[in-house]
């Protein structure tokens, strides 16, 4: 299961956002020899282009923000390098997935999903 599967899914019933913050394998960070080779951005519009370039590759079709430069969202969330979460319409956290890769799961998110619209 995807993150695009889940947005075709439930879409309809829940608004989705991805919000790009810190690039997590930049080559001058923790480089980790992909063959996407990624400075950490320094500027709003190097970030930018990076969250393009990344939103273009994924092709998930989920609306994508980017977290200013100095990472405000990152840090309230502790989303680095990279989470899921579901925000009910109350706005509290109904469901913060573990630090990924290893703790992000969207089957984990799609129970959470199901549970929220029941």
């Amino acid at each position: 299961m995807s993150l695009r599967d889940l947005y075709e899914q439930f879409s309809d019933h829940i608004q989705f956002l991805v919000v790009y913050i810190r690039e997590a394998h930049a080559v001058d960070g923790w480089d980790i020899g992909s063959e996407n080779r990624i400075h950490d951005p320094r500027s709003m519009a190097e970030r930018r282009a990076v969250a393009g370039q990344c939103e273009t590759s994924l092709q998930y079709g989920i609306r994508t923000y980017v977290d200013e430069i100095d990472d405000p969202v990152m840090t309230a969330y502790a989303a680095w390098p990279e989470r899921l979460y579901l925000v009910d319409e109350a706005g509290h956290i109904a469901y913060a997935g573990g630090p990924g890769p290893g703790g992000f799961s969207p089957t984990q998110l799609k129970e959470a999903f199901e549970l929220l619209l029941d």
